[in-house]
């Protein structure tokens, strides 16, 4: 056989070792959380099967398009060993180029390029429609959620898990469709070759170093990631300790605390050193081990190919094709270490949001449930019992009746249960015993969504959304007309107000609506109530946090909205309640007194002492 004038193909196994590295850009840079050690993956999986399955005709489609993108790969080193074999004869033996491989070499390239493209693109949809419908029904359920998981929650955590939650089914997808099933699907179309043209030993030779470098890369991997988990939640306090101490600035320099902050950021930076440090050096570990792996197999079919066409058994082709093999199979197993990490990481964000998605439902619509019809917008409590925990009871065995037109105040010392009225109206919570009645309908037995439309309240701390007034007012009736949203706001004493506004009904009010004052909220507040036009409402605390000017102001505005409606007022200053038809005082979950102002005044119980003691107050 003669040898090529050009010189032989080779691979180095500098080119087949890409270094791993803890990169900012991986999916799970910045991450502080362990995984989860009760995760069950496949099961988790299988809850994502049907966001995924929806589209099954494009998945079918992308995984047909993988393996003729790896068939025409695997089939390159194949094209190259016939034009390096046709070519490597004497001068005089070449009568005409090899076209036809050459020409198959490129096309090859074209396919294998092409069908990669190609898959991307069906596969798109699959990906981004799974995103959109996890998301979807992630924020779906979390609106069913009841009034006592959401003040429970930690709104940054609960962010933070939708986000790489739904983030997670990409990911994983990605790792299985374009870097694990790829690099499986060529794995066994190798072995075919090897197996069937050459001699076993190469094969085993081969898979016993990917075997060893597989098992190595996970065993490394798993061992290291405890660095790098301290390294994280080491950044994430001192960075946290850091915007600590600049937020409260002031409060820092009326202490004189400035070394002692700075002390305590060095001192966990110290310890992310230490982290980062071990984090970096078993990375080096890692990478070496890899490298040293893949040298010693490369080595050793080198010899055994070089010995081979030396021996006449093999021809400088078949030592191209196996190379060119190898260099393609190591190279996506160069990056196992990333891809075994990040891909944990996405089924420990697929944990949380897949629990998120099994909590338990606290407040549901019972099976034969059914719209509220209100005939006299009459509210009544029987017997009702309530408690946020068993061991503290917050109402116990609350009766009153409010007929329809009444206007009826709750009035107490803090704590004595008057906001948790509101909440149970709302059907917030279920009660522990008794009822509560609306136009004679147990709210139980009536969809949540009909008794909410019913009822319209002015909260004591109105959060506005960060949008435009406009926004703000129509949110209670998203289709009405901008001429009905003046209107309201007429009545709510707040049009001229806006129109005075460089950009009117446009202006943004800003997060929680604190580009506007307490009154200028309670206003909107009262113009969104007005557009919805409910037959009853609720009054918790709207002037609790106002000025006595203000007050006064939106006092006379709820006044008149609440004529001829049946009103329900939950009040702390006693002022605010003196023209209520019927006054309700509660203490420790219990009504002590009822009756009208004059009669509770007379009676001299704790209304008449809660009372004299404000009155004091404004007196001084």
């Amino acid at each position: 056989m003669k040898r090529p004038r050009s010189g032989i193909i080779y691979c180095d196994s500098r080119q087949l070792t890409s270094k791993s590295s803890d990169i900012a850009t991986s999916p799970a840079y910045g991450r502080t959380e362990r995984e989860h050690s009760n995760r069950k993956d496949w099961q988790n999986l299988r809850e994502m099967t049907p966001y995924i399955w929806e589209y099954r005709d494009r998945v079918l489609l992308a995984l047909a398009c993988l393996v003729v993108s790896k068939m025409a790969m695997v089939g390159i080193p194949v094209v190259l060993k016939y034009i390096v074999d046709t070519l490597d004869a004497d001068p005089g033996d070449i009568i005409v180029l090899p076209l036809a491989f050459l020409l198959g070499y490129g096309v090859l390239r074209f396919i294998n390029s092409g069908f990669n493209e190609l898959r991307d693109a069906v596969f798109a949809r699959v990906r981004f429609h799974a995103m959109n419908r996890l998301s979807v029904s992630v924020l779906t359920h979390l609106h069913r959620l009841s009034l006592r998981y959401h003040l429970e929650r930690n709104t940054g955590a609960i962010s933070r898990d939708m986000e790489r939650g739904t983030r997670s089914i990409s990911s994983i997808m990605n790792y299985l469709v374009f870097n694990i099933v790829p690099t499986a699907a060529e794995f066994v179309l190798v072995a075919l070759i090897l197996f069937s043209q050459y001699d076993s030993l190469f094969a085993g030779i081969i898979f016993f170093t990917v075997m060893l470098y597989i098992g190595y890369t996970f065993m490394v991997t798993e061992w290291r990631m405890h660095f790098r988990h301290q390294m994280n939640a080491l950044d994430s306090s001192a960075n946290g300790r850091a915007m600590d101490s600049l937020m409260n600035y002031e409060t820092v320099k009326y202490f004189n605390n400035d070394v002692h902050e700075i002390e305590r950021y060095r001192n966990t930076m110290g310890e992310w050193e230490e982290a980062a440090v071990k984090s970096q050096t078993t990375m080096s570990i890692l990478n070496f081990g890899q490298a040293a792996i893949i040298a010693i197999g490369v080595t050793g079919i080198m010899v055994l190919a070089a010995q081979g066409v030396a021996d006449g058994q093999l021809t400088l082709g078949d030592l191209v094709l196996i190379n060119t093999m190898m260099l393609q199979l190591f190279l996506p197993l160069s990056f196992l270490g990333i891809i075994y990490r990040s891909l944990k990481y996405a089924l420990a964000d697929m944990d949380m949001v897949i629990k998120l998605l099994q909590r338990p439902l606290e407040i549901t619509d019972s099976s034969d449930a059914v719209a509220l019809e209100i005939k006299q917008a009459s509210i009544e409590f029987r017997e009702v019992k309530f408690h946020y925990n068993s061991d503290r009871q917050i109402l116990g065995g609350i009766n009153f009746k409010l007929e329809d037109g009444e206007k009826l105040a709750i009035v107490g010392p803090s704590g004595a249960g008057k906001s948790t009225i509101a909440r149970l109206l709302f059907r917030f919570y279920d009660i522990s015993h008794g009822k509560i009645l609306i136009s004679g309908q147990n709210i139980s037995t009536v969809t949540q969504q009909s008794l909410r439309e019913a009822i319209g309240i002015v909260p004591q701390d109105t959060v506005l959304f960060n949008d435009s007034i406009l926004y703000n007012i129509r949110y209670a009736k998203p289709d009405a007309s901008v001429d009905e949203v003046k209107a309201v706001a007429q009545l709510a004493d707040i049009d001229s107000f806006i129109e005075a506004l460089p950009q009117g009904y446009d202006t943004v009010v800003g997060e929680r609506g604190l580009k506007l004052s307490g009154g200028e909220k309670q206003r909107v507040a009262i113009a969104r109530v007005l557009l919805k036009d409910p037959s009853i409402l609720v009054f918790d605390e709207a002037t609790s946090s106002l000025d006595s000017q203000s007050e006064k102001n939106i006092l006379g505005a709820l006044t008149r909205i609440s004529r001829n409606k049946t009103t329900l007022v939950i009040a702390h200053r006693l002022s605010t309640v003196i023209d209520a038809d019927r006054i309700i005082v509660l203490e420790q979950g219990q009504i002590k007194e009822q009756g009208n102002h004059e009669s509770l005044i007379e009676a001299d119980g704790l209304y008449a002492h809660l009372w004299r003691m404000q009155q004091k107050k404004v007196e001084v």
